[in-house]
């Protein structure tokens, strides 16, 4: 029986969230929609119907879904390609049907399988990522897009570029705005005093305090006063038909092009990915320890996007950005993603003049705050002390995240951890006591709980560089599966090659049939008889007996 949650269980706290988010996501939706090449407010839609419809639908009680900086280059090639933004959200439709699908075939599943060094890389990567590319904004240099994410930029320059810019276009009320509010946020955090003002979050503190400085800036005519260009810039419609204008609907004539299907099939791969992928991160970050169904999660991701087409607005996923926002913010339930959605319908519809007064140096601020929790130190040093099997994982996903993209990133980083796996296993499949070989003594092969045919490579090698004349003890007591391809390989060499050698082998341990893993079947067992059978014609020669076969 599923639990019922009440959402209003704890209101004040994910009100407070909520609104930490939502000034997280503003800048964020239309720094996206800008960098896709798509309409402001198609952004503004995305996050919308990512906070108040995936919010309701989804099972996850601190994630918070919206349009992602990961899908920027598809969505920028698409439009490009398809030729109108139009046909786009007809492909945007279609990638929400899929994800529905994706639903109900339960492939949320594949989540289970992302390995924590992995997520923990790849948090750590878009950590440093934000903080990287919020630095130009807190100096006062806007010229790199705020949804561009990535190292390579759209205008074929990276983020190193950026950086180096900056020292060009020093804007000092931007600086003494972005220090104020940092200092604001982690003194809401640290001074026992502000901690418990809890209903008032820091990042509205700090946000107000940046209008307010700007204006008396502006009033007083100082050189400090930022210009409009490093303000949000928001449309602001002043009667119904404005906004009708603003609104895009689809244009579902571009359902017979197959370039449609294609882009509506790629964007609902990635988005499915990236969601999954930062719902097993909001898992992982939510003290509550609380677990997501993350199929639940791939229907409420679909519903939304079909909906986020139908009105305009671009394709989400679930976002770790906001989401560790909403987190940090003291979140409690999947309230706080509805009341952040709510609250950019109501600030886009009622307020959009004042939103537009908030200098992004402050957002700056919140989002390098967010961005250094998600990279700390002690993240690495954690994975450090775990050794390198760990480690490496850990970094290498990092770093391909900052350098490439998300999905390469934690692409590299499961693949390295396949590699580690398949090299442990072959090192864990027994253990081989050696030492200095005299005549006379004795050679333990000691067999681990589990022998498959990934430790063959390595017990072959073992087998095959026994000096001859040896005694040699292989000792299976613990060993409740062994592939039959290894049995093979003991007996004949026990058989052939030991006999050949004057190596005399003892079988110490084990069993008379094994049977293989996750399996019930009878056919399905592995025995020594029918090792023994295989091997019988090779042994006729050498005139070895069965009794000699299964000794002990």
């Amino acid at each position: 029986m599923t639990k019922k949650i009440n959402l209003f269980a704890n209101l004040k706290s994910d009100f407070a969230s909520g609104l930490v988010v939502f000034l997280v996501a503003l800048p964020l939706c239309l720094g996206i929609a800008m960098a896709s090449g798509a309409p402001l407010f198609s952004g503004i839609i995305s996050g919308v119907i990512g906070g108040i419809v995936v919010g309701y639908l989804s099972k996850s009680h601190i994630s918070v879904a919206g349009p992602a900086a990961g899908l920027t280059a598809i969505i920028l090639t698409a439009i490009t390609d398809l030729g109108s933004f139009n046909i786009f959200l007809t492909a945007v439709f279609i990638s929400g049907l899929i994800q529905l699908i994706l639903g109900f075939l339960k492939a949320g599943t594949i989540s289970n399988y992302f390995p924590s060094n992995v997520i923990e890389g790849m948090l750590a990567g878009i950590g440093i990522i934000i903080i990287l590319k919020q630095l130009p904004h807190a100096f006062g240099y806007d010229s790199d897009f705020e949804g561009d994410q990535s190292f390579l930029q759209a205008d074929g320059n990276n983020t190193f570029d950026s950086l180096l810019n900056v020292f060009n276009y020093i804007q000092l009320g931007s600086i003494i705005i972005t220090l104020i509010s940092i200092a604001i946020l982690i003194s809401w955090e640290k001074v026992p005093f502000l901690k418990k003002l809890k209903l008032i979050p820091g990042a509205l503190v700090a946000v107000v305090t940046g209008i307010v400085l700007n204006e008396i800036f502006m009033s007083s005519g100082s050189n400090l006063a930022i210009a409009k260009e490093h303000l949000v810039s928001l449309p602001v419609p002043t009667t119904f038909e404005e906004l009708k204008q603003i609104i895009v609907t689809p244009n579902f004539a571009g359902i017979l092009n197959p370039k449609v299907w294609i882009v509506g099939a790629t964007i609902a791969i990635v988005a499915s990915i990236e969601t999954l992928l930062c719902i097993e991160a909001a898992d992982r970050m939510d003290a509550h320890k609380r677990y997501t169904d993350t199929n639940v999660e791939l229907k409420a991701q679909g519903i939304g996007n079909m909906i986020s087409a139908l009105i305009g607005g671009l394709p989400m996923t679930s976002v770790v950005v906001r989401t560790s926002a909403n987190n940090n913010a003291g979140a409690k339930s999947k309230m706080s993603a509805i009341i952040h959605g709510v609250l950019l319908l109501i600030s886009v519809l009622a307020i959009p003049a004042m939103l537009n007064k908030i200098p992004l140096a402050t957002l700056a601020a919140i989002l390098l705050v967010v961005g250094y929790k998600l990279a700390k130190p002690a993240t690495f040093l954690h994975f450090w002390k775990f050794g390198k099997y760990q480690f490496i994982p850990f970094i290498a996903t990092l770093l391909a995240v900052v350098f490439t993209d998300l999905l390469k990133g934690v692409s590299l980083g499961i693949a390295i951890s396949i590699l580690f796996i398949l090299k442990g296993n072959i090192k864990k499949g027994y253990f081989f006591r050696k030492e200095e070989y005299e005549d006379g003594d004795i050679i333990h092969i000691d067999l681990a709980q589990e022998v498959s045919f990934l430790n063959k490579a390595a017990i072959k090698q073992t087998l095959n560089h026994i000096p001859e004349n040896s005694r040699v003890i292989i000792n299976a007591k613990d060993t409740i599966y062994i592939a039959h391809d290894i049995l093979d390989l003991i007996h004949e060499f026990k058989t052939i090659k030991a006999v050949e050698d004057n190596i005399k082998v003892k079988l110490k341990g084990f069993k008379k049939a094994y049977q293989l893993e996750n399996s019930d079947e009878l056919a399905n067992h592995v025995t020594l008889e029918h090792v023994y059978d295989a091997a019988q014609r090779k042994m006729i020669e050498k005139k070895i007996t069965k009794d000699d076969y299964f000794s002990n």
